[in-house]
C-alpha cells in the first residue's frame, strides 16, 4: 500500500507541471489566442528560475523570476500577433524554437550548478490520513495551490463579470469591441497571464520537481499541455483531472520499473506521449463536440475596423 501512496504523491507532483501550463494556455485560448510557444517559455523560465535560486538562495524569488520570464516572452508574442497580426501558429512555433535555443545557451554555465537544500514541508492534517498520509503530507505547497487555482479559475470564468468579458472576447471580439471593451488589451493581458503560469510551471520543474538544470529538461511537457487544453474541452476542472491522468501515466513507468515488471524501458518512456496521441485521436472522432466547446474566434486575428 505504501508504494501506491507514493505513486499518488508523485502523480500529483508530476501533474502540477502540466496543470499550471495548461491552465495558462486555457486563459490564452479563452481570449481567442493560440500560443504554441509553451515549450520555449517553460524552458526559458526554468533556466531563469534556476539561475535566480543559485545566485540568491531564495526559491520564492526563483519561482517569481520564472513567472516574469514567461510573462515577458508571452507579452512579446502577444504584441506580434495582436497588434501586428502575425500568424499565431507560426509566431508560437518561432517562440518555442527561440526558447529552446536561448535556454540552452543561457544555461551553459549552470549545468553543474547545485541548488540549496529544498525546503521540507509538512501538513499535519494530511499526514494523519490513513495510507496516503505520508505521501500527501509532504508535498510542495504549489501542488495544493494549483488545485485552488483551478477552482478559482472556474469561479472567475463562469461567475464574474470579468470572466464573462474575457469569454466574450474569445467568442465574438467584434461584438465585444462594439460594446466598448478594449479587445486587444484584454487579449494581451490574458496572454501575459497565461505566459506567467507557463513560466511558473517551468520554474517548478527546475527548482522543485527536479532541482537541477539540464538542456531540454521540459521534455515535451509544453506540447502535452497544449494537447491537454483540447482534451479538457477548455474547462479548468477537466484540465486538472487530465493533468493528473497524464502525470499518473508518466510516473507509472517508474513504478512498474521499481516493481520489477519486465518491460523495455524505452516502451515505458513512450507511455505519456502515446497516451497523448490516443486521447487526441479519441476526442477528434467527434469534431462537432470540439467545435461546440472551443472559443469561436480561436486563432483568428481581430481587425477593429473590419
Amino acid at each position: 500500500m505504501e508504494s501506491y501512496a507514493l505513486l499518488l504523491g508523485s502523480t500529483l507532483s508530476a501533474g502540477t507541471v502540466l496543470a499550471l501550463a495548461s491552465l495558462g494556455l486555457l486563459i490564452n485560448e479563452k481570449s481567442g489566442i493560440v500560443n504554441l510557444g509553451a515549450e520555449g517559455m517553460m524552458l526559458c523560465a526554468a533556466v531563469a528560475a534556476f539561475a535566480t535560486v543559485v545566485h540568491t538562495g531564495s526559491f520564492a524569488l526563483g519561482l517569481g523570476a520564472g513567472m516574469l520570464a514567461g510573462a515577458l516572452l508571452a507579452a512579446l508574442f502577444g504584441v506580434l500577433v495582436i497588434w501586428f497580426n502575425t500568424n499565431q501558429y507560426a509566431t508560437g512555433l518561432a517562440l518555442s524554437i527561440f526558447g529552446v535555443g536561448f535556454s540552452a545557451f543561457a544555461g551553459i554555465g549552470y549545468v553543474q550548478a547545485k541548488l540549496p537544500d529544498t525546503p521540507k514541508f509538512s501538513w499535519p492534517v494530511l499526514r494523519e490520513l490513513p495510507v496516503v498520509g505520508p505521501a500527501l503530507g509532504t508535498l510542495h505547497p504549489l501542488v495544493y495551490l494549483t488545485m485552488l487555482l483551478a477552482a478559482a479559475m472556474v469561479w472567475f470564468l463562469y461567475r464574474t463579470r470579468a470572466g464573462l468579458v474575457l469569454r466574450s472576447v474569445g467568442e465574438s471580439p467584434e461584438s465585444a469591441h462594439a460594446l466598448g471593451y478594449p479587445v486587444r488589451r484584454i487579449r494581451l493581458g490574458a496572454v501575459a497571464a497565461g505566459g506567467a503560469l507557463c513560466g511558473l510551471a517551468g520554474a517548478y520543474i527546475s527548482t522543485v520537481y527536479t532541482p537541477l538544470w539540464v538542456e531540454g529538461m521540459v521534455a515535451g511537457r509544453g506540447w502535452i499541455a497544449l494537447a491537454l487544453t483540447t482534451f479538457a474541452t477548455w474547462r479548468p476542472a477537466r484540465v486538472l483531472l487530465g493533468a493528473y491522468l497524464f502525470g499518473g501515466v508518466t510516473m507509472l513507468q517508474f513504478h512498474l520499473q521499481a516493481s520489477g515488471v519486465q518491460v523495455a524501458s524505452q516502451l515505458l518512456s513512450m507511455l505519456p506521449y502515446v497516451a497523448t496521441i490516443v486521447v487526441l485521436v479519441l476526442i477528434s472522432r467527434n469534431p462537432v463536440w470540439i467545435r461546440a466547446n472551443m472559443p469561436a474566434s480561436l486563432g483568428r486575428p481581430f481587425h477593429p475596423g473590419g
